[in-house]
């Protein structure tokens, strides 16, 4: 049998897939991805994103502002978010953070829909999906504070920082994310972050359409492939690619508990 894999983070809904997400989907199946999360990153995407939840077996969604729109969009609000978790096919808060590598100018505002965020999930239990680029000691900063006016859940998406923001994230109890980047030939540095990690704090994700692992880097990225990076996982905890399937499958049902219970009941 085919050992059954998770894609924590993908987005089902770029115009990449169009009239295409039915086939996606299964080739996601075929390969033994039997749950992934769609992460919807705008308001007005929001409706788009809960039907797709609802009209696909193991799709679930999470839903936020992305750092690089907060610029460009109405921020949300707390009551915003907080009213949209109560879909019982939303798992979670974001995809939010902070990005200074693309969009300095806005850092600021992101601070502030960060907290946003953060807040939000502390209300509904609801894990934070965290991206981060070029802004590593603000991030730790405003996530430990946070952390510690009153604890929640997380994971840092598509890790690809500096080690000191790993250790953070983990001494925080949060979990981190393993995508097609880690897969790429000179990525050693980031495969050290991921080894030197506890096995029980790791995800894998494809972040589809983008950064898709050998051998389709350079091309459009889909569900399926998570299984090429959750390979190179399994090198580097010393495993069998279905014991880390399941290890990682494991700790998403850890993370993501309102997936978890919905398999569970079906």
């Amino acid at each position: 049998m085919t050992p059954t894999i998770v894609d924590s983070h993908c987005h089902l809904d770029f115009p990449d897939f169009d009239g295409e997400v039915e086939a996606l989907i299964e080739r996601a199946r075929a390969a033994g991805v039997t749950r992934m999360v769609h992460i919807c990153t705008r308001l007005a995407q929001e409706p788009k994103a809960r039907a797709l939840a609802e009209a696909h077996d193991g799709v679930f969604y999470s839903f936020g502002l992305h750092p690089m729109s907060v610029g460009k969009e109405s921020p949300l609000t707390v009551d915003q978010l907080v009213a949209a978790a109560r879909h019982p096919k939303m798992v979670g808060i974001g995809e939010t953070g902070l990005d200074y590598h693309y969009t300095p100018e806005s850092k600021d505002a992101q601070q502030a829909s960060l907290r946003v965020h953060i807040e939000a999930a502390q209300i509904t239990g609801l894990p934070l999906i965290i991206h981060a680029r070029d802004a590593d000691e603000d991030m730790a900063r405003i996530l430990s504070e946070g952390h510690a006016a009153q604890p929640y859940a997380c994971v840092m998406h598509c890790f690809s920082s500096s080690a000191e923001l790993a250790q953070a994230a983990l001494d925080l109890g949060f979990y981190l994310s393993m995508s097609g980047i880690a897969a790429f030939p000179k990525s050693h540095d980031l495969r050290a972050i991921f080894a030197a990690a506890p096995l029980d704090r790791i995800l894998v994700e494809t972040d589809s359409p983008y950064l898709a692992p050998p051998p389709f880097r350079g091309k459009r990225n889909e569900p399926a492939y998570v299984t090429h990076t959750a390979k190179v996982g399994a090198e580097l905890f010393g495993l069998s690619y279905a014991d880390f399937a399941a290890a990682t499958s494991a700790n998403f049902d850890r993370l993501f508990t309102r997936a978890a219970a919905k398999a569970a009941a079906a």
